[in-house]
């Protein structure tokens, strides 16, 4: 089966250390076929009525875990974030949310933030989002208070941008000494996948690479696997540690769709048991591989108050 991929939601990140995050996936088939073909982008669809965003909360209360797809730009997919998580901590109480946008050297920031020790113009210039990050922080702030009215943990899940910029440019064999603290063993860090290496390589070839056969598309797709791997370590730790508290993993939709990114590296971390559910936010399409759900947003206004 063939798909298509279209800079979706930070898939291209490795280009400045950031996710591009401007477009969602136009279309996705799945990855049956990864032969570089681009398949006739399919019309937008509504979710099916019969699976109705209020019919999709009560599954996603189940789950150890919840992976919420964004394109980082759009303030659909961040009023549906608040949703859905304003709906989990209602009914679970205990939760915590992974967040893409934090790399994990500013954890004891994000604690700070939520012990109330710093002020939110502090969290934003000691976590150094504005160079880390740098998307619209009104985007992401009503989730950040939200969390920290309600007492709830922020977990940092990236890689230092150094790090990824480094392996983009020279590869995983290039890391040493302080560039090992931060990420999962190097041997952990599986980059056999070949169809999430044909998925990459659109993207790759969008912005000017020559396919996924040369040195610089191995070293660019092993930056995207060290980030996914940073994040699912993240991840399968704090489960691990607090393995009652659910945890809502807010991430560009390429760390997610197929599975490729983040879920099947937690998976691997913490065995088939584990109950997880992916939701895409907002898609163009809708294709049954892309996610376990698709979340279709009725309201685009952003509260920015706490």
């Amino acid at each position: 089966m063939r798909f298509s991929w279209f800079l979706g939601g930070g898939t291209a990140l490795l280009l400045i250390g950031l996710g591009i995050g401007g477009h969602h996936i136009v279309s996705a088939g799945g990855p049956d076929q990864p032969d570089g073909e681009i398949a006739q982008t399919q019309p937008a669809i509504a979710q099916d009525k019969s699976q109705s965003n209020q019919d999709v909360l009560p599954i996603l209360q189940q789950a150890d875990v919840i992976y919420l797809g964004e394109t980082h730009t759009d303030v659909a997919d961040h009023v549906a974030q608040l949703d859905i998580i304003t709906e989990m901590h209602q009914a679970r109480g205990d939760i915590a949310i992974g967040l893409e946008m934090f790399q994990r050297p500013f954890q004891s920031v994000l604690d700070q933030y939520i012990a109330g020790e710093l002020t939110e113009a502090e969290l934003i210039e000691q976590s150094e989002y504005e160079t880390r990050w740098g998307f619209d922080w009104e985007l992401y702030a009503p989730i950040i208070r939200y969390a920290q009215t309600n007492q709830i943990p922020l977990i940092a899940l990236n890689t230092p941008r150094e790090i990824t910029k480094k392996v983009a440019r020279q590869g995983l064999a290039s890391l040493e000494g302080d560039d090992l603290q931060y990420i999962p063993p190097v041997d952990e860090i599986d980059t056999t996948d070949e169809n999430y290496q044909a998925m990459v390589a659109q993207v790759f070839g969008h912005h000017g690479g020559h396919g996924h056969s040369g040195p610089s598309f191995e070293n660019f797709f092993a930056a995207q696997v060290l980030w996914d791997e940073t994040m699912a370590e993240s991840v399968a730790n704090y489960v691990i540690d607090s393995p009652d508290t659910q945890v809502i993993v807010l991430a560009g939709e390429g760390h997610i769709v197929f599975d490729f990114g983040i879920p099947s590296r937690v998976e691997r971390r913490l065995g088939d048991e584990l109950v997880a559910y992916s939701v895409l936010l907002n898609p163009t399409s809708i294709t049954p591989e892309l996610a376990d759900f698709f979340w279709m947003s009725e309201s685009t206004e952003l509260d920015i108050t706490e």
